[in-house]
């Protein structure tokens, strides 16, 4: 490790030297803690007794070797304070963990797996040429092997189950919640304690490196939720870790957040290094292809409030994570979770952005589902909620999510959502997601989303399965698989998505039949979308005399639960012109000859 780099938040690879590193005839410890007093090692080895560290290099580390110590064995550092007293913490560094309500680190041999995944390593592209469409899951309720809520498929256990099912369902990426050792099961990994180690909640390290090389060799990139923002107050973790504010600030003002958590003083280049050798670690030791940033405007604005002005040093510290990630991994993907205006979140960091390769646009998620919830009879003065977008959508490198967040807490289900009753939610929810994916940008929907599951997420209990044994349910799961398929393989839908001639309004001003008509356009594909959000029948009529129109997809299929045959040789085009008689609720794509 540079030890200059280290101080001034520059490192990536700080835990090559710092946590505990085993090697054949032992392990040795290391920790960072300036303001301690005396720092012990505890553990199962020499039967929570204290072996003393060294101060090394310029005092503010500590050091001990432990002969006859390897992986899999329990231990703490004792931290003594300035005034004697002492707390047992976790070390920060840890590769393994106890499994909760345990709170002990566990030692851990990096390196010990063999990756088989070099074609995708070699192929994975992130130049737009590939499309984004990411199933974000939380890994321990998303199926269980029994019905109690600790009954949790391991890594290796769920890894084919689950390929499986992303292959059968059309998506190419797969966005895990937190997997960071974390205490409490409902804060869904979001309050972390252990930055560098897999949650043993699912099995052990080695287990996580397989589930992520067996995606791979499947063709499914795997992208982890990342928070480098705020991290669990727990005593035995990062809080207070010499007896001091070391990882938080120590202003009360803007030490704690909203969730009740500390935030990472980012003006510590100890600190910067520790999150971006956290990040640069996931993606190096266990092959993630990238990752989610939670929370990014508590980063931009000082808790997250614009009215409290920019936070200069997690600023700083966002553009050197990002740009070093880039430097060291340039295929990598980092999403940023931010509901700012701040300009220029996707912007490289060379042209004075932040460097992320998408932005989560909540502002397309908040009026589109607005506009779905509204009364039909509403939604002629709604309708350029759904055409406000585009007005800055090429601000930004945008990506869609409909995530877990909207899903919990009263907020109602995707499906919920909908307007009106059971079987006309249906109907809107298909046309609903047609739009979404003919709409500029990648894609990103939460786990049971493609059932219409009409019960809100609960981490202790798995997706309603059951709901494939009812017809609607189950003809809506096929149309979520085939509207995944077609947008994968058409590349008018994505390959020229930040682009402003990949895409072109038809006719936006429809607001009395509520219709809208768009093209998505790329270099040998244009696609048409044609939508009906009113619950009446409508027709509209193109003058444009193009060869032909070969219907790619209907929302309002029979086989989806719909009530129009549709012929495999539809005819639209009628003296010159192309007529759309669209049902209720409906939406369909066309390829324009």
């Amino acid at each position: 490790m540079d030890f200059y780099n280290f101080y001034t938040g520059k490192e990536f690879e700080a835990y090559q030297y710092l946590g505990a590193h085993v090697w054949d005839g032992g392990t040795t410890f290391r920790t960072f803690a300036p303001a301690a007093r005396h720092v012990a090692v505890i553990g199962e080895f020499n039967g929570w007794t204290e072996t003393p560290m060294n101060r090394v290099h310029d005092g503010n580390f500590w050091e001990c070797t432990i002969d006859g110590v390897g992986s899999g064995q329990m231990y703490k550092y004792r931290i003594y304070h300035q005034n004697g007293s002492f707390t047992d913490h976790a070390d920060p560094y840890a590769f393994y963990s106890e499994i909760r309500p345990g709170t002990a680190s566990k030692t851990y041999a990096l390196g010990g797996y063999k990756f088989k995944d070099s074609k995708w390593q070699k192929n994975c592209k992130t130049d737009g040429e590939r499309p984004v469409n990411i199933y974000e899951m939380h890994f321990g309720s998303w199926k269980k092997p029994g019905k109690e809520p600790e009954d949790w498929y391991t890594y290796e256990e769920l890894a084919p189950i689950l390929i499986k099912y992303l292959k059968e369902g059309g998506y190419n990426y797969v966005e895990i919640m937190p997997l960071c050792e974390y205490p409490c099961d409902e804060s869904w990994g979001y309050q972390d304690t252990g930055y560098f180690s897999p949650t043993a909640r699912y099995g052990k390290p080695e287990g996580l490196k397989a589930f992520v090389d067996q995606c791979h060799q499947a063709g499914i990139g795997v992208i982890l939720d990342f928070v480098p923002v705020h991290f669990a107050v727990n005593d035995y973790a990062l809080a207070e870790y010499d007896g001091t504010a070391l990882y938080e600030y120590p202003n009360m003002a803007v030490g704690r957040n909203e969730w009740g958590s500390c935030n990472f003083m980012h003006s510590r280049g100890e600190v910067c290094s520790f999150l971006q050798s956290s990040a640069y670690y996931w993606m190096k030791e266990f092959h993630f292809d990238g990752l989610r940033m939670d929370a990014v405007g508590n980063l931009i604005y000082w808790q997250g409030d614009a009215s409290r002005g920019e936070n200069l040093a997690a600023l700083k510290f966002i553009r050197t994570m990002n740009q070093g990630l880039k430097e060291r991994i340039p295929e990598c993907l980092l999403f940023a979770e931010d509901s700012t205006t701040y300009q220029g979140v996707t912007r490289p960091v060379q042209e004075g952005g932040l460097g992320f390769d998408y932005k989560w646009d909540l502002g397309w998620m908040h009026d589109t589902l607005s506009f779905f919830q509204a009364d039909t009879n509403e939604r002629r003065e709604k309708y350029h909620k759904l055409t406000f977008s585009m007005m800055y959508f090429y601000n930004e490198r945008y990506i869609l999510p409909l995530s877990h967040d909207e899903v919990v807490h009263g907020k109602a289900t995707i499906a919920q959502k909908m307007n009106g009753g059971y079987d006309g939610k249906f109907p809107q929810a298909r046309a609903f997601y047609m739009y979404m994916y003919a709409h500029p940008g990648a894609k990103l929907n939460f786990m049971g989303n493609e059932l219409a599951q009409l019960k809100e997420w609960c981490e202790k209990d798995e997706l309603d399965w059951v709901l494939l044994n009812f017809p609607i349910h189950d003809a809506f799961h096929k149309f979520m698989a085939d509207l995944n398929k077609c947008y994968l393989k058409n590349n008018a839908f994505f390959q020229r998505d930040f682009e402003q001639g990949g895409f072109s309004w038809v006719d936006c001003h429809q607001e009395q039949k509520c219709m809208y008509l768009f093209e998505r356009i790329s270099g040998d594909q244009k696609i048409l979308a044609v939508f009906n959000f009113s619950d009446e029948p409508q027709e509209y009529t193109i003058e444009k005399d193009y060869a032909g129109y070969e219907l790619l997809l209907a929302s309002d299929m029979i086989k989806y639960g719909g009530k129009k045959r549709y012929t495999k040789k539809e005819k639209v085009i009628t003296g010159g012109k192309a007529v759309f008689k669209m049902g209720p609720f409906s939406a369909r794509y066309y390829l324009v000859k």
